[in-house]
């Protein structure tokens, strides 16, 4: 399914990056557990470690259906075991093919910044991106106000999680360098409109 065939959603505000999570559910799934039970065995362990049984299945299903996404063993395998820099670009990977708001983001706004040199990336830029989508876009004009702050504080964590910002105050855009072996799987799938978002052109 193409990126573009996907509603825009905001699932985010409950389901932000997960990057242990999805390491986690990578380690079960290459065990050739199902989705069922991946999120049974998530619960019956509380591997992790959250309070209320309704958010660890939950979080299961969203990260068992970014990996589905994926649709790319390899790519699994080294969420589960690559290091750190690898695994998490995956996971964005990941996200970007699970939701069409985070992919055109990250391309649209975050690649343009990086085609365009220029450093400077804040909040405000995350809000332009919504204005701009509210106009072209019924479905997201309706989303309140309070959903679309929760969706920019998502993107915002995601960007500092990534390493694109040093932090969620910071306005400066960090060197972003795209990992070999993230960079082989994205141009496998045909993913070559993603790169942007990787700083890689």
């Amino acid at each position: 399914m193409m990126i573009t065939e996907i509603a825009y959603q905001a699932s985010i505000t409950r389901e932000p990056f997960l990057f242990r999570e999805m390491r986690i559910t990578a380690g079960l799934v290459l065990q050739g557990l199902d989705d069922a039970a991946v999120k049974e065995q998530v619960f019956r362990e509380n591997l992790f470690q959250y309070p209320t049984e309704r958010s660890l299945k939950r979080m299961a299903m969203a990260c068992t259906r970014r990996l589905r996404r994926l649709d790319d063993e390899e790519a699994v395998r080294l969420i589960a075991e690559a290091p750190a820099a690898t695994a998490r670009q995956l996971c964005l990977y990941a996200m970007m093919k699970d939701s069409r708001l985070v992919a055109e983001f990250m391309v649209q706004t975050v690649g343009a910044k990086y085609r365009q040199h220029d450093t400077k990336l804040s909040r405000a830029d995350v809000g332009a991106f919504f204005l701009q989508l509210q106009e072209q876009s019924d479905q997201v004009a309706g989303w309140s106000t309070s959903t679309v702050k929760k969706i920019i504080s998502v993107i915002m964590g995601i960007l500092v999680q990534n390493e694109y910002l040093e932090n969620a105050r910071s306005t400066e855009l960090q060197p972003v360098y795209l990992q070999s072996d993230v960079r082989k799987i994205v141009l496998q799938h045909g993913d070559a409109s993603l790169m942007p978002a990787f700083n890689a052109f």
